[in-house]
């Protein structure tokens, strides 16, 4: 594939580019904004068919996405080029191990025949070859108006033949202005965020089986959902219990909250259910504003917390310094819950009414079972197990943003989420 000069030709209007993406079911877009980018974002925060979602960073953007992959949902992820070096880990070991599809629009600063910031410069030189190393299919933003339906059409049956990202780059000067009439972000009032902290009933804290076995028989098939984070919780989880709802991350560490955010999105009617680690936690924590801002009450994010990276030496985090209830509190969730036995987990799973995400962050012991296996499905396998139970569970679900429905088409769709 080769890149275009700079754009010259007529800019597109971003609502042109809205509607075609929309006739082809892309109705969410997820990323950080870039200035070259600037009024196709406020198209979509504008778009009453369309949802946006300000994610804290490109990485986390692209696990949301494929959270939304699993109810079939095609997601447009927005970054420029300099951010595609954060959505590197993501991308090759979420996207490319599951076989998540979504569409990628990356601008590409500093590139060919553009003065540019020098932080843009290499960056603006490797980009395509970034994306080739990393297999991921790729072509100019189209530079007519007319074009843009040809290429989304492109970019749509790679998605759904090969399973995998594709992406489209784009120079400055491609989207005509478009100004922004309001903010998409949800706003609570810190009286609907919940603060409480559970009182242990014995001595020890309770271990991690205990736990997950805790959270199993919360979450039955097929109204359930459960994202486990990398490590030996998500291997431990498989060990206690192989379910089709369950998906066990592999690599990609930090990302099973943002991806689970995507399903709850994707599937409000389901109870969705992210089980992280503290070392997980503490890798992504900008997510945690993100699912406290976009975070719905199907979401519950339960944090187990041995204060180590157990499954590589039992190395210490700085768990200890932490308390992750409070950043969930301060970040928006609904409930924020801390305390250091099941009662925490039962408390998070009976809370309902809540305005937003709840939250438990769970002290537990260290050590966990010896022999602990591994998943013998593939991680394709895993993934697609889990969405068709993911879109067999709603049979009258509402088609989600998109045009995708007369009512859509009519403006009578909702806001962003």
């Amino acid at each position: 594939m080769t890149w275009n000069a700079p754009v010259t030709s007529p800019q597109i209007e971003p609502q042109a580019f809205l509607d075609a993406a929309g006739a082809l079911g892309f109705g969410h877009y997820l990323g950080v904004p870039c200035s070259y980018l600037t009024s196709l974002i406020n198209c979509v925060i504008n778009d009453r068919a369309a949802a946006w979602v300000c994610s804290a960073n490109e990485g986390d953007a692209v696990a949301t996405a494929a959270g939304l992959a699993t109810a079939g949902r095609h997601a447009v992820v927005l970054m420029q080029n300099s951010g595609l070096g954060n959505a590197v880990n993501p991308l090759t070991s979420l996207a490319h191990t599951f076989g998540a599809p979504m569409l990628l629009l990356i601008t590409r600063r500093g590139g060919p025949g553009r003065q540019d910031e020098p932080q843009h410069a290499l960056m603006g030189r490797i980009t395509p070859e970034l994306l080739d190393l990393m297999e991921i299919p790729w072509a100019p933003f189209p530079a007519r108006e007319a074009d843009v339906e040809a290429a989304l059409a492109l970019a749509g049956r790679c998605l759904t033949e090969q399973r995998r990202p594709y992406a489209l780059l784009l120079d400055q000067g491609t989207f005509a202005p478009h100004a922004l009439r309001g903010q998409a972000t949800p706003l609570r009032s810190p009286a609907q965020c919940q603060r409480t902290h559970i009182a242990a009933n014995g001595a020890q804290p309770c271990s991690r089986e205990q736990a997950l076995r805790e959270i199993v028989a919360h979450t039955p098939p097929p109204r359930a959902v459960v994202i486990a984070t990398t490590g030996y919780t998500g291997r431990e989880l498989y060990a206690l219990k192989d379910r089709a709802n369950q998906l066990y991350m592999v690599g990609s560490m930090g990302c099973a909250a943002a991806l689970a955010l995507g399903v709850a999105l994707a599937r409000p009617d389901l109870e969705v259910t992210a089980i992280d680690g503290d070392g997980a936690g503490l890798m992504r924590m900008g997510n945690f504003a993100t699912l406290g801002s976009y975070g719905r009450a199907n979401l519950a994010h339960i944090l187990l917390d041995n204060e180590a990276h157990e499954s590589t030496g039992a190395q210490a985090t700085v768990a200890a310094n932490v308390s992750f209830a409070d950043v969930a509190h301060a970040c928006g969730y609904g409930l924020a819950l801390s305390g250091s036995d099941l009662s925490v987990i039962k408390a998070c799973f009976a809370a309902r009414e809540v305005s937003g995400a709840r939250f438990a962050h769970v002290k537990i012991s260290p050590g966990t079972r010896a022999g602990l296996p591994r998943p013998q499905q593939h991680p394709k396998e895993i993934f697609e197990r889990l969405s068709r139970v993911v879109r067999a569970a709603t049979p009258d679900a509402e088609p989600g943003p998109g045009r995708t429905s007369a009512a859509r088409r009519a403006g009578e769709g909702s806001g962003p989420a």
